[in-house]
């Protein structure tokens, strides 16, 4: 289940306040990870519905719902022990290899009733499934192209305030690279794979990563060009 957070409520200029407060200061320090999960909540409550809704029709969605699995590491550490050709694995290897904490999401705080609150939530930690489904690194281009994906499967305003603002700080070569390889293929991507949001993925970690990408349409990112 959720952990109990405080969850504050706000009206429509109070949510807009934070909104832009939470974008400033995310475009100031992209790796204030509490602002850009404040700026994805108080701007994405219509499509976090429509995501619910989605989830409400599909039977994995329902599954996920009514169990409401945390990514944490109490939950997902039997991943680091799966055979090296497994999703788990896959993802363990991700998250070891960056030194990164299944427990490091902040929480949600900006969502008026508890099934909003855990699909914000849901989105927030299968972030880095998505990277290791896509093969993209973290760096700002990896981010940039992910977000475009995550906005094909959520239309989140935030996603594309974020790729906005990534693109915003690359080079001229970054900026080049993005836009006539990465963005296009982030753009099939996005379209051509499942409803990401209603996987159950957990219930995945022991199949062949190979197998699942086909099961679910991923498309890896393209190896740079030379």
């Amino acid at each position: 289940m959720i952990e109990k957070v405080v969850r504050i409520q706000l009206n429509g200029w109070q949510r807009a306040a934070v909104a832009v407060g939470s974008a400033v200061g995310a475009l100031l320090d992209p790796r204030r990870a509490d602002l850009i999960a404040a700026l994805g909540e108080t701007t994405g409550r219509p499509a976090f519905e429509r995501v619910l809704e989605r989830m409400k029709r599909s039977p994995e969605g329902r599954a996920i719902l009514a169990v409401r699995p945390r990514v944490i590491s109490s939950e997902v550490g039997h991943a680091w022990d799966l055979p090296p050709n497994t999703f788990g694995a896959a993802y363990a290897k991700f998250m070891g290899s960056r030194n990164f904490s299944p427990d490091d999401r902040p929480p949600v705080r900006f969502m008026d009733t508890e099934e909003l609150a855990y699909v914000a939530m849901r989105a927030r930690e299968v972030h880095d499934f998505w990277h290791t489904l896509f093969e993209l690194p973290t760096n700002l281009i990896g981010e940039s192209a992910l977000k475009v994906i995550e906005f094909e499967q959520m239309m989140l305003p935030m996603c594309l305030m974020s790729v906005a603002g990534g693109t915003a700080r690359f080079s001229e070569r970054q900026r080049r690279l993005f836009y006539q390889h990465y963005f296009p293929w982030a753009l099939k991507a996005g379209m051509q794979c499942t409803d990401l949001m209603c996987v159950y993925y957990e219930r995945h970690f022991d199949e062949d990563l190979e197998d699942v990408r086909r099961k679910w349409g991923i498309i890896p990112a393209p190896p740079p060009p030379r």
